[in-house]
């Protein structure tokens, strides 16, 4: 899967709750000087479901490892 964006964000191995995984990304973004308006797309999108749903929108948005 192709992430939009070509940012690195590690997730195995750190606090794997979703609200620290949303933290994790949006944190990323803002330091790739991604526009707030994208970020605040990427938060909409995370939160528009379940747990499953904010790891497929992370591993969408960046590169996940």
């Amino acid at each position: 899967m192709d992430s939009k964006y070509d940012i690195k964000v590690q997730l195995v191995g750190n606090d794997g709750n979703a609200v620290a995984i949303m933290g994790r990304v949006g944190r990323a973004l803002r330091e790739a000087n991604v526009k707030d308006e994208e970020i605040k797309l990427f938060y909409q999108e995370a939160m528009s479901g379940d747990y499953d749903n904010v790891i497929r929108t992370a591993m969408k948005w960046v590169v996940v490892s």
